[in-house]
């Protein structure tokens, strides 16, 4: 075999050192922005996601605010409480039954309860109880809610205080 030809593997030439190259003002400085910049390359499909997302739980959290905890009215009811009872497997509340002072005053219907409510606090449980064996006219002061919770009771009308009825008017004003 001829020894005379190029070898391509080896590389007799004496190695150059590589030059130094000086960099220039702005040359530094771009690589200086360069270095401290982060690139963001397909993240705002990313973050327009996640704010869609958290706009959709914000609007799901106020809706349910709205419909389960904001009371939408605050209103009374005079009448006569006929039931309290203790309900509830999981959740025990307190509920009542009361006939309304308007149902009283229509003679043509027949008398049963017309106002279910519940009742959250036992102080007030013993109140209504007191109440009902009484038989006197009280004015119920409660909140509705458009939705009813499991720990609030199986009623949207949730009584927030139970007094005696002061405002009696008396059949006959002349005697």
């Amino acid at each position: 075999m001829d020894d005379n030809f190029n070898d391509y593997f080896t590389d007799d030439a004496p190695e150059e050192e590589p030059q130094v190259h000086q960099e220039t003002e702005q040359e530094r400085e771009e690589r200086e922005i360069k270095e401290a910049t982060i690139e963001r390359r397909g993240n705002s499909l990313k973050i327009l996601m996640l704010l869609l997302i958290i706009a959709m739980l914000a609007f799901l959290g106020w809706w349910m605010w709205q419909y389960y905890f904001h009371p939408y009215r605050i209103s009374q009811e005079k009448g006569w409480i006929m039931k309290v009872s203790n309900e509830g497997t999981l959740f025990k509340t307190y509920e009542g039954e009361m006939i309304s002072e308007g149902y009283v005053e229509d003679t043509l219907v027949a008398m049963h309860s017309d106002f279910q409510f519940s009742i959250p606090t036992d102080s007030l449980a013993r109140d209504a109880m007191r109440w009902s064996s009484n038989g006197k006219r009280i004015v119920v002061t409660y909140n509705e809610y458009k939705g009813s919770v499991l720990w609030r009771g199986n009623s949207k009308h949730v009584v927030t205080k139970i007094e005696p009825d002061t405002n009696l008017v008396k059949a006959n004003p002349y005697k």
